[in-house]
């Protein structure tokens, strides 16, 4: 019996590199401050979960006098106009991320969604409030979608950066689930005669941002803006204590400290010296001027885009209309379906934060994602297309539709709905990251806003089944997408990414393999600078 070593799998490379790496470096100090910027996501996952199903409370509809029926519209406004919000302050986030600092932009955009929920939750029967409160919540909401990932790629190490940037989707997806179940708490244990039942919902919308804005004063300001504000004492400092380090005696004379500062000094000092300090002006003349950084701009724009347009978050955002289509009758059965799809949802997203995305790889974990959603999506249009034709449809192929649903989940969790954040945080110099996240963000906010209003009359122009046709059909371009374009970014430093995006556009993928960390003689160079530059602020 042949034996199968397991010994060289990408993912036993991984945990054996991850053992083998500094004592103490992975620390409650560095597990604390990750989690602090992780919860930027929960905000947007719990307006997910909870926004349309809001909607369907008896309590709601009788306050604000909408239905399904007689304004789909509005309904249709109260979901999305939190995305166009979102669009609006992450690109706006540019302004405040690079001069407040990580923890006290996270701070202020906590209290933004904290306002805009609480005018949300006290509009009482006013659609104008309502709207206006939607807004302000997605001002916030988008900001910290900038700043939360573009944290956490500052503080993690390397090896791990793409499991640590995956909490931000881990935190998104468990607030969906609770969002999901407290909507059907209160639709259950809370009378319709009240409008606390659908109050209720919105205001617990509150906790985690305020949780956030509270924890954000013992995490671990990120080293790389401290560095490129200048302030490379506390840079020092915040760096050895996210990996590690208790004693200044420990930190001056640490090898491995010495040379992971020093690669990341030495590259924003350059960045600074060649392009100067960062206005608006000399970003926009960075970001479009410079070739590589105008391949980030495109990869990186591409991959919002292409998320968008595979139907994952068509799925999720009418998620319970959705499982009508397939055989899910009454509110409370679509409601406590929509619930375990996104526990669903967040299991596969834990998963291919342990096993994909930094084991297996950026690029191979599109390549699975985007594939398990594209033959679901051709499942649910055959499906949709007999049941619509008055065909003979049996229970299993029902049962399947709705498992398919469920297997959905998998795909569009380790593929593209994780990994375009990750693109969009770690793929820019340290400079003009900000720049760079804001851009792709506000980017991929507003094609939410236009997939989100457009998804209802794509379902009923295209006979339902055909939406399902049309996403699958964006998956297979997303799959040539990556394949062509995508470069494997897994286990580079940050600093080491200009190094792919100097090769042409259909070579960067062939390149993505170099060696993405120093080594020899550059190690030395590296430890050197460091014990210069430990001499001097230690």
């Amino acid at each position: 019996m042949a034996v199968i070593d397991v010994s060289n799998t990408p993912l036993a490379k991984y945990w054996r590199a991850i053992r083998e790496s500094p004592k103490g470096m992975y620390n409650g100090r560095m597990f604390f401050t990750v989690f602090v910027y992780a919860l930027s996501g929960s905000s947007k996952g719990w307006d997910e979960g909870s926004a349309l199903s809001i909607t369907q409370l008896k309590s709601f509809q009788r306050e604000f006098h909408v239905s399904p029926d007689r304004n789909p519209d509005a309904l249709s406004n109260i979901v999305s106009l939190v995305n166009l919000g979102c669009g609006v302050g992450a690109f706006l986030s540019f302004l405040f991320n690079d001069r407040l600092g990580r923890r006290w932009a996270l701070r202020m955009y906590a209290a933004v969604v904290v306002v805009g929920v609480l005018i949300s939750t006290f509009s009482y029967g006013s659609l104008v409030a309502l709207y206006f409160g939607r807004l302000i919540t997605g001002l916030g909401i988008g900001a910290l979608t900038v700043t939360g990932p573009m944290s956490i790629v500052e503080v993690a190490p390397r090896l791990t950066r793409g499991l640590m940037t995956l909490w931000f989707n881990i935190a998104m997806l468990s607030s969906q689930v609770i969002g999901v179940f407290v909507v059907y708490g209160t639709s259950r244990h809370v009378s319709d005669r009240l409008n606390l039942q659908w109050q209720t919902p919105f205001f617990v919308q509150t906790l985690v941002p305020t949780l956030a804005f509270v924890l954000s004063f013992f995490a671990q300001e990120s080293p790389r803006w401290l560095c490129l504000r200048g302030r490379t004492v506390e840079a020092f400092d915040s760096l050895a204590r996210l990996r590690g380090y208790g004693d200044e005696e420990s930190r001056r004379d640490d090898p491995e400290l010495l040379a992971e500062f020093d690669s990341i000094s030495g590259p924003i000092e350059r960045e600074l010296a060649e392009y100067g300090k960062d206005t608006l002006l000399s970003s926009l003349r960075v970001t479009f001027g410079v070739r590589s950084n105008l391949r980030r701009v495109q990869l990186t724009i591409a991959a919002y885009i292409l998320a968008q347009m595979s139907g994952g978050n068509s799925i999720t955002n009418y998620l319970p209309s959705i499982f009508g289509y397939v055989g899910v009758d009454g509110s409370d059965a679509k409601l406590y379906s929509s619930g375990f799809y996104a526990l669903t949802k967040l299991g596969c997203c834990v998963l291919a934060s342990l096993f994909f995305v930094d084991a297996l790889g950026r690029r191979k974990s599109l390549f699975v994602g985007i594939t398990i959603q594209m033959f679901c999506h051709v499942y649910l249009g055959a499906f949709l297309n007999r049941l619509g034709a008055d065909a003979h449809v049996s229970v299993g192929a029902s049962r399947m539709a709705i498992a398919v649903i469920y297997i959905h989940a998998l795909g569009w969790a380790v593929g593209l709905y994780s990994l375009p954040y990750l693109f969009g945080a770690e793929l820019w110099p340290t400079r003009i990251r900000s720049f760079g996240g804001a851009l792709s963000a506000g980017f991929h906010w507003l094609f939410l806003f236009a997939i989100t209003k457009a998804t209802p009359s794509l379902l009923s122009s295209m006979h339902k089944w055909g939406a399902f046709i049309f996403f699958a059909a964006w998956c297979l371009i997303a799959l040539v997408y990556a394949f062509v374009m995508v470069p494997e970014t897994s286990g580079r430093n940050l600093e080491s990414m200009n190094q792919l995006f100097e090769h042409k556009w259909y070579e960067m993928r062939k390149h993505a393999y170099d060696s993405p960390v120093p080594s020899g003689k550059e190690d030395l160079e590296h430890v050197e600078r460091g014990e210069e530059t430990a001499r001097t602020i230690v």
